[in-house]
């Protein structure tokens, strides 16, 4: 096929143009990624992993109610290896980041308990082709995620009785919230948390942490002015540089 002058210059522009984003969007992902920990990067990637594997289970439930014969087992078969991957990076990454958490709490044991009887019994409807069984692991599926999304609410700050009224004590209060995730000497760096030992910022900047959240720490809801910055001086004053 022979083309216009124009027309191949129009192709060379576009395909120019396709070429620069793909290499800024690259860019901006790799810089990105050099600044997040560990924890960060595996949390971010287990959330994309997560979001193919409830597609892919949402697009073949959808195919095995409405073209079990003829879609379902085209699409099975093109995305098997795909599948296979997606699992395996499911499972790696939320090992690692349950490994990482502080405290395993109620909810997170019943979201790991619906994924793990969503599973088999998609497996099972798929491969016998009852829809019901299908709909109800995408349900379980669709439950499970669900309880991750509701996890991700604010902090509640946890104030020692005697200490609501009376002078704020930084310590008790920075043991009772920060100590779980940032360590009792500020370096234990779990789920990504920053080494405050080593931290070169003010103590209005660590209130504002403490008040809005940063990178991986959600915000904690509860606490005053006075408080925020007993906390921060406690950091600075006993953490900071021991």
């Amino acid at each position: 096929m022979n083309c216009h002058p124009t027309q191949l210059m129009y192709l060379y522009f576009d395909q120019l143009i396709i070429s620069a984003s793909t290499c800024n969007v690259y860019c901006y992902i790799c810089r990105n990624i050099k600044k997040m920990t560990t924890f960060e990067v595996l949390k971010k990637t287990h959330f994309v992993v997560v979001t193919v594997f409830y597609l892919i289970y949402l697009i073949k439930t959808l195919l095995l109610v409405f073209s079990p014969d003829k879609h379902l087992p085209s699409f099975t078969k093109k995305t098997k290896v795909l599948e296979m991957i997606i699992s395996f990076a499911f499972l790696a990454t939320g090992i690692y980041l349950m490994t990482q958490i502080p405290e395993i709490k109620s909810v997170l044991i019943i979201k790991i308990s619906l994924i793990l009887l969503s599973i088999p019994l998609a497996v099972v409807g798929f491969k016998k082709k009852k829809n019901l069984l299908a709909i109800f692991s995408l349900v379980l599926l669709t439950t499970a995620f669900g309880l991750a999304e509701m996890g991700k609410a604010k902090n509640q700050a946890v104030i020692p009785t005697k200490n609501a009224d009376a002078q704020p004590n930084g310590k008790e209060m920075y043991i009772n919230n920060c100590a779980v995730c940032h360590g009792l000497n500020g370096k234990a760096g779990i789920t990504g948390a920053s080494d405050l030992s080593l931290s070169n910022i003010s103590s209005d900047s660590i209130s504002n942490i403490i008040e809005s959240g940063r990178n991986m720490m959600k915000p904690i809801n509860g606490f005053n002015d006075q408080q925020r910055k007993a906390i921060s001086d406690y950091i600075l004053n006993e953490i900071k540089g021991k």
